[in-house]
């Protein structure tokens, strides 16, 4: 029974003339732009000042893009350090001559690593508070732009599922491919809906916000459970990487000390003062 099979071969982007737009670069400015609304909306009810808030935006702009560009490099394609190094911080490849690729590879571990290293740097310079008083309320927002990302990742063709019969498969004709695929970028996308709301619920509806890293703790374990989950249903991103370790492959291994810290911060962890 294949009656919602689809076959999937959109455009990527549109010629404006002056400059080509990516679907897959707007996923990201849509991300950024929606984050900004939602953390505006926070910093008002926790009455931060604008200064401190577009600082923020630069700083989490750069963390996570530099955080999920050199994660992609180190976890899958380390060659790159050799091969064709300045490919890892600019849009081109310099190998073989010199070609525009566009950041290919973004990860969204680095981008968490990168979010979180970033919110260290702007509390201490900036904002002067603790780093999960930082994280508990920077992670809603985040919640909302990985849903887009994904969506992007679903435009590009990218990410894909392995084959199946089901009647949610989809044909991704870009790729050359005639079989149907799960659409695991769209099953992450919509479970990231999901959490979003829950964050949302628990900080404007109770008081868990001021249980300090609970919300950064309750983001982790829901958002790593979901990417462990789907990755049975995803073509591993690295040849022979679907066995990485045990019955794990890259994303899986990855994904669990994100999960075991989270639990540590909802359940076990006290902070050492008052939250100012």
């Amino acid at each position: 029974m294949q009656l919602l099979q689809i076959d999937w071969n959109p455009i990527k982007s549109i010629d404006l003339g002056f400059f080509e737009l990516h679907f897959y670069s707007l996923m990201w400015i849509i991300a950024f732009v929606l984050g900004f609304y939602i953390t505006k909306r926070i910093w008002k009810n926790e009455n931060q000042t604008s200064d401190t808030l577009d600082s923020l935006f630069i700083y989490s702009v750069l963390g996570i893009m530099i955080g999920a560009r050199l994660g992609h490099v180190i976890f899958y394609q380390p060659e790159l350090f050799k091969e064709d190094f300045f490919s890892i911080f600019l849009p081109f490849s310099f190998k073989d001559g010199i070609r525009f690729t566009g950041f290919a590879g973004l990860a969204s571990h680095g981008a968490a690593i990168g979010m979180i290293i970033s919110m260290y740097l702007f509390n201490k310079r900036v904002l002067k508070k603790t780093v999960l008083w930082m994280l508990d309320r920077i992670v809603i927002a985040t919640a909302l732009g990985a849903v887009f990302v994904r969506i992007g990742n679903f435009i590009n063709s990218e990410i894909v599922g392995t084959k199946t019969d089901s009647v949610f498969g989809v044909v991704f004709k870009q790729n050359g491919e005639n079989f149907a695929r799960h659409p695991a970028q769209l099953y992450e996308a919509f479970c990231y809906i999901f959490v979003f709301l829950v964050l949302f619920y628990f900080y404007w509806k109770t008081n868990k916000a001021k249980q300090e890293g609970f919300l950064f703790g309750l983001f982790l374990v829901f958002l790593w459970t979901i990417r462990f989950f789907i990755e049975f249903v995803k073509e591993a991103q690295v040849e022979g990487r679907d066995d990485y370790v045990w019955f794990m492959n890259t994303g899986q291994v990855l994904s669990v000390p994100f999960i075991l810290i989270g639990l540590y911060f909802m359940f076990v962890y006290k902070p050492k003062k008052a939250m100012e």
